[in-house]
């Protein structure tokens, strides 16, 4: 008899392991960015640090864009993604270019500054100077969905001008874009990226090109557009020709969750991707010298309670 209750409480442990065990395991799907970009490889860092530490989750890497990305967690399409926190900003108050504000999407982990880069070709006496002077010129951009292609357009607006007032305007891939100014087909470059840029690198180094230099008067219209965009200078000798700084504007990559996912998992891999920052640093150059508590910055997005614990135990100020 005794024997039969032993059994039987180890079989009711064995079961309750069970249990816990299938509560922690997880299969997450997660949006990143276009090929050519640090999203994708950011996005199969985190997902390696979260397979080699977190017992049973598996998280998916898919492509994506900072704005589809954040409509893809709203909508439950993916768990987690990675986003510009100046357009996820906009989704939470329901800002163009979305139609109502977010209920899902949670903010996990800020992690470093992409820079709006407006390149031009290098004309001499005629060189594209202010964004008035795009008026009637050919531009490339990135495809619609994107954060960049977004800023492009705020860019043109602190002139007063929109797509109708361009020649042509064309959406594509980094490697398009560099096609077109690499043959003349386009006069202006726009893009949001870390620096230097592979791209514009690339670009550089088959045409002479010039990065546009933001004026007070523009970066005010900027904040008027959006108060998130942040100003940062592009240090001189970041792209061949470039010989003095540049003063440019940006906006912070972070990590969003779906508030449906579970608090301990988020506190999880918010632990584990701060316990394994050199990984990150590896594949994204401008996240080193990020600290676990500057993760935790605020960027106007509600944080997800899972990362708040995390935070709250380290001392972090939100």
């Amino acid at each position: 008899m005794r024997m039969t209750i032993r059994m039987g409480l180890a079989a009711l442990a064995a079961g309750l392991l069970g249990l816990g065990a299938a509560a922690q395991a997880a299969e997450l799907k997660m949006m990143t960015g276009p090929q050519g970009g640090s999203w994708y490889p950011l996005g199969g860092a985190v997902a390696e640090i979260a397979k080699r530490e977190l017992k049973g989750v598996n998280i998916t890497v898919q492509l994506g864009a900072g704005i589809s990305n954040v409509k893809g967690v709203e909508a439950g399409k993916a768990d987690l993604g990675l986003g510009n926190s100046v357009s996820t900003a906009d989704a939470v108050v329901g800002r163009k270019p979305f139609d109502k504000k977010t209920q899902n999407v949670r903010h996990v982990a800020t992690l470093y500054l992409q820079y709006f880069q407006p390149i031009v070709l290098d004309k001499g006496a005629d060189t594209i100077r202010t964004p008035a002077q795009l008026k009637g010129k050919r531009m490339t951009t990135q495809a619609v969905g994107n954060t960049g292609e977004q800023m492009a357009r705020h860019f043109l607006a602190t002139a007063g001008l929109a797509y109708k007032d361009l020649a042509k305007v064309s959406h594509g891939s980094y490697n398009d874009s560099v096609a077109l100014m690499r043959d003349g087909h386009a006069d202006a470059f726009m893009l949001v990226s870390t620096v230097p840029a592979p791209a514009v690198m690339d670009l550089a180094t088959g045409r002479k090109v010039v990065l546009m230099s933001l004026d007070d008067a523009t970066y005010q219209k900027l904040l008027k557009l959006n108060a998130g965009y942040a100003r940062r200078n592009i240090p001189a000798g970041t792209y061949k020709g470039q010989d003095k700084d540049v003063s440019a504007f940006g906006t912070y990559t972070h990590l969003i969750a779906s508030g449906k996912l579970s608090n301990d998992l988020v506190y999880q891999l918010t632990k584990a991707i701060a316990k394994n920052l050199a990984s990150i640093n590896a594949v994204v150059p401008a996240t080193k010298g990020l600290t676990p508590k500057e993760m935790g910055s605020d960027v106007g997005v509600p944080l997800h309670a899972g990362a708040a614990r995390f935070y709250k135990e380290i001392g972090a100020k939100n």
